[in-house]
């Protein structure tokens, strides 16, 4: 027997592939090659070689510098491809759409093509393009086609695109039921249908549009459902459309983990010189503003504008051109912040976003969840700021109890109020108040440039100005 004494390995799979390896020799090497064989296993146990991908799929996923799938994708993947209808309950930002689009992709590479075989409908034109974005980067080499479509452009062109013989629609409710009116669109063949936001379609008044596009659809397919929260009538509607559906919860509905919370008490006419206070004392590296009214959004951006600041604003008067280039420009950095109303909640995926302000509170709890899920995404921490008047009150304790110690109360002198008292018989406001931290660049105007050399800003050289 010389060196080796003894020699055997025994691999017992252990819930999602554990391993335990039981070897006893004297020949180092050999233990040294067995020790690397495990470590493999276990990186592809936590890696997205474990979904046995098809090569283009996987290539897709590669280029968009995915390493390791997040806890949804970890989970719904692998329903999703063995065919099992799927409810989805995870915030925003931890990775929803490649946990669908990556086992659609799949799905499609086997079996016919020309004709449109998956559904994706969501609730904002921005998320359907989103979307849409994602199908085309991780299926880049699959040669699949994929159309978006909402309102606020032609409908002509969308036709046009329909008639090129798409496997994927990413659609909004509205438009999607002009095309079926229209009999420009066959959806007969549908393999799989994905609500996507279903929260949010509900909070819009869409779900009785979800219900009349499903008549159009096979009675025989697939349904996912994905939403950042669970309210009745979305169970109501998962109920009816699924079928002994694999439940997925990943984090509750509480605000992503990776966000710190402050709250600011102040006046209604002291916001505007309290935003521009945090702008310029705190290191920031994005920023998106929400307000409650499109007129706020147009307003506060246009001060912000005046003051010096690489600003732009989404809302719902701009055209789908004007919103477009908004958001390109603060995808790519032409823009620092964007001020923007819920609108933009549930259709921004810009992973550089490091400050989340609520210039005005939202309207529910979940609302605050949904717009804080635009920072700390993908792990990545984030902070939200929310400013909070005597109207507030209600809500913002509300949040407190939600937040715990996780919420910090901030003052700056002169410009922050004492926190509002609050009453358990007040049924009819909000409030609470927070604070700001450093660890990034901080964000002065151009006029504060000028004048005060000594403080980081952001580049302003070969950076064009972009119609708000």
């Amino acid at each position: 027997m010389q060196y080796l004494l003894s020699a055997f390995a025994d691999f017992i799979q252990v819930q999602e592939a554990v391993y335990l390896c039981i070897f006893e020799t004297r020949d180092d090497q050999k233990w040294v090659q067995m020790s690397l064989i495990l470590k493999k296993k276990e990186e592809e146990k936590m890696s997205f070689e474990k979904f046995e991908l098809n090569e283009k799929i996987f290539a897709g996923v590669r280029a968009q510098g995915y390493v390791k799938p997040t806890p949804i994708q970890l989970q719904s993947i692998p329903p999703i491809m063995e065919g099992r209808d799927v409810m989805g309950l995870a915030q925003t930002g931890t990775g929803k759409t490649a946990a669908f689009v990556l086992p659609i992709l799949q799905r499609l590479m086997q079996g016919a093509r020309g004709h449109i075989r998956a559904l994706i409908v969501a609730p904002t034109r921005e998320l359907a393009e989103q979307t849409h974005e994602a199908v085309g980067e991780l299926g880049r080499k699959t040669h699949l086609k994929s159309a978006s479509i909402y309102g606020g452009v032609n409908i002509q062109g969308q036709i046009k695109k329909l008639r090129d013989k798409v496997e994927i629609i990413s659609a909004c409710p509205g438009r999607l039921l002009d095309h079926i009116n229209r009999g420009t669109i066959d959806l007969s063949k549908v393999e799989v249908l994905v609500l996507d936001e279903a929260d949010h379609m509900f909070d819009m008044g869409f779900l009785p549009d979800v219900r009349r596009i499903v008549k159009s659809l096979p009675a025989e397919r697939q349904t996912l459902l994905f939403s950042a929260t669970m309210p009745d009538d979305i169970r109501a509607l998962a109920h009816d459309l699924l079928r002994n559906p694999v439940n997925i919860k990943i984090g509750g509905t509480a605000p992503v983990e990776t966000v710190s919370h402050h709250f600011y008490p102040v006046q209604m006419d002291g916001k505007t010189a309290l935003l521009k206070d945090i702008l310029d004392k705190t290191e920031m590296e994005s920023v998106l503003i929400f307000t409650r009214t499109k007129s706020r959004a147009k307003s506060v951006a246009l001060q912000l504008d005046r003051s010096g600041y690489k600003v732009t604003s989404l809302h719902g008067n701009l055209t789908q051109q004007k919103r477009q280039i908004a958001l390109d420009g603060f995808r790519d950095g032409r823009y620092e912040i964007m001020v923007a109303t819920d609108i933009a909640a549930r259709g921004i995926d810009v992973t550089r976003i490091s400050h989340v302000i609520n210039y005005d509170m939202p309207d529910t709890a979940d609302a605050y969840t949904h717009r804080i899920g635009r920072t700390g995404r993908a792990a990545k921490t984030g902070d939200a700021f929310t400013f909070v008047t005597g109207q507030d009150i209600v809500l913002a304790h509300s949040l407190k109890r939600v937040l715990g110690e996780k919420l910090q109360y901030q003052s700056v002198d002169g410009l922050t109020i004492s926190m509002p008292t609050y009453d358990n018989s007040e049924r009819t406001s909000r409030g609470a108040n927070g604070g700001n931290q450093g660890g990034r660049r901080h964000f002065p105007s151009r006029a504060q440039t000028n004048s005060r050399p000594g403080r980081r800003s952001f580049k302003t050289a070969s950076r064009r100005s972009w119609a708000h």
